[in-house]
């Protein structure tokens, strides 16, 4: 993916960046307000743009019990949208304890300043930065005025939106209310991953599916259940019926998820897949029989060829 960097030593040779700093996760309707602002002042500062985050969650490594966290975006489903709106470079830093471990002071100069030789930093008011995030914006400023760079802010009342979208978007996932959580993200719900060979029970019913084996451990995976969306396979957009569950008809007790694509019966094995999920369809259920769940994938399927997807 063009853009996106792993590695410091990575970073193109240039006289300064405009850079930005933050999880991003989801890249929702409000975060795509905050990176067209870092846009447009890239541009004003003839310079390029360049964005910080993090891979794992910096939390994920500071509490790593803590098994609740759960992301909108893999790292790779994030950046292709960042890059999309306009930012020239997506820098993932590993979060390691020796990074981690970076006074205020060292973050910026060791990596803003040596490494990136920063130009402009964009962050918002409540930005948090360095060991056990000691510094804030104002120290952040007059760092800025000691090695000779410019802060911009991003106005609160975006940031406390951001904020709330993010959790609301979480919520309605969980909850079932993909249609919400789309809104609030300005796109389709993405689950990204690898198809892998399944029990290939849905061939012998007439269904074909792609199992899917999600790249990121920590994505928010919606509730069990039947979702009408859509997949690009090349420059084609194919539908799909996407069912999420444990299979109960046939005393499925793994979740899985698996993918009908419609019209579509090429091999795909080990493939990378993205799914859009525009539409929740119904609960999962267990049926009497497979003749009753042929019946259903069929009125399913109709639906789903009568589904306006944008």
């Amino acid at each position: 993916m063009n853009g996106l960097i792993f590695d410091l030593e990575n970073i193109p040779q240039n006289n300064g960046f405009v850079i930005t700093q933050g999880t991003f996760d989801g890249v929702h309707l409000g975060h795509q307000h905050v990176l067209k602002q870092v846009v447009n002042l890239a541009k004003s500062y003839s310079k390029p743009s360049l964005l910080i985050t993090f891979h794992p969650h910096p939390r994920l490594v500071i509490d790593p019990k803590n098994t609740s966290i759960k992301l909108l975006s893999s790292i790779e489903e994030k950046a292709k949208k960042i890059l999309e709106m306009g930012i020239d470079y997506v820098l993932v830093l590993s979060f390691t304890h020796e990074i981690s471990q970076f006074s205020p002071r060292e973050f910026v100069n060791e990596i803003l300043v040596k490494k990136l030789n920063v130009e402009c930093m964009v962050v918002g008011y409540d930005h948090r930065f360095g060991k056990n995030r000691s510094g804030g914006f104002e120290e952040l400023t007059n760092l800025a005025t000691e090695f000779n760079f410019d802060v911009k802010e991003i106005d609160a009342s975006e940031i406390e939106e951001i904020a709330v979208s993010s959790t609301r978007i979480r919520k309605a996932l969980n909850s079932g209310n993909l249609e919400s959580a789309n809104e609030l993200l300005g796109r389709p719900y993405i689950l990204s991953g690898t198809v892998v060979k399944g029990k290939q029970l849905g061939r012998q019913l007439g269904f074909p599916t792609a199992n899917i084996q999600i790249d990121e451990p920590n994505k928010l995976i919606p509730p069990n259940g039947v979702y009408i969306g859509y997949t690009l396979i090349g420059e084609t957009k194919y539908k799909i019926m996407l069912n999420i569950g444990v299979r109960p008809t046939v005393d499925g007790t793994t979740q899985t998820i698996e993918a009908h694509i419609l019209d579509f019966n090429n091999d795909i094995y080990n493939q990378q897949i993205t799914l859009f999920l525009v539409q929740f369809l119904r609960e999962e259920q267990r049926f009497n029989g497979l003749d009753a769940l042929k019946i259903q994938l069929q009125k399913d399927e109709a639906k789903t060829r009568a589904a306006q997807l944008l």
